[in-house]
């Protein structure tokens, strides 16, 4: 696995693009078609939106689950590889699916991984850089894995003036990842808006260090999923093929 293979999941249902059930397949069979590599081709929907997605499901796709229900609906018949809860455990029973909690930092159970929220539609909704970098050292001291979601918009770390903060870039926490791996404080990197320092740490990351950084960072959650290919192609730090997307 190379630093950004398989990196992007699919939340085209989820804000702010919110695109309606078929849009959002249609944009997820046409990206299936292109294969792009930076996308895992996992594609995000409420537990509430099963029976609507079951509806205009022709084929099977890969799933990830965002439990926005009580308890889990039935999901038989489904390809579900991860299921995302708030803050507590759910019994999966005999459903082989990974299961990543969204919480402050703690030790979950074997085999469960954690989930940190980047951002949201408000300014207090960003964590700040000590912050996500203490959950991310957290995550590497103990070798939990997890996924991240929200308010990675772009590669680099950069000024919201509609929200009046600073966004977390994608590149800088897979970096961050990278860093803490490798013995360092993450925070510096998170912080970073060092373009060209970004990707020469980017170009410099051994193989080893990127393995067992994605085995750590699994994924996170994309609205656009053009947008991540086109920040790193733009950056030279992946192949310089064509994007398109239908929003």
């Amino acid at each position: 696995m190379t630093l950004f293979d398989a990196l992007v999941d699919d939340a085209g249902l989820f804000p702010p693009t919110a695109l309606p059930m078929t849009e959002a397949l249609a944009r997820h069979r046409a990206d299936l078609a292109a294969g792009n590599p930076v996308l895992t081709h996992r594609f995000l929907v409420a537990a509430s939106r099963i029976g609507e997605l079951r509806e205009h499901l022709d084929h099977p796709i890969r799933l990830g689950i965002v439990l926005d229900t009580p308890e889990l609906p039935p999901l038989d018949g489904l390809d579900v590889e991860l299921v995302e809860v708030p803050g507590r455990i759910v019994d999966l029973g005999d459903l082989k699916a990974r299961l990543f909690v969204e919480a402050a930092p703690f030790e979950p159970p074997p085999g469960v991984g954690l989930k940190v929220r980047c951002g949201g539609t408000t300014a207090a909704a960003f964590p700040s850089a000590q912050d996500l970098g203490a959950f991310i050292s957290h995550c590497v001291e103990h070798g939990i894995p997890f996924k991240a979601t929200a308010g990675l918009h772009n590669a680099v770390r950069h000024f919201d003036p509609a929200l009046g903060v600073d966004r977390h870039g994608f590149l800088n926490l897979v970096l961050a990842v990278c860093a803490a791996v490798d013995g360092h404080d993450p925070v510096p990197v998170l912080g970073s808006t060092d373009v060209g320092e970004l990707v020469r740490l980017a170009r410099e990351v051994s193989g080893k260090t990127a393995t067992r950084a994605r085995e750590l960072l699994v994924s996170y959650g994309s609205c656009s999923t053009a947008t991540p290919i086109e920040d790193l192609r733009a950056l030279g730090l992946v192949e310089n093929a064509a994007v398109e997307e239908n929003v």
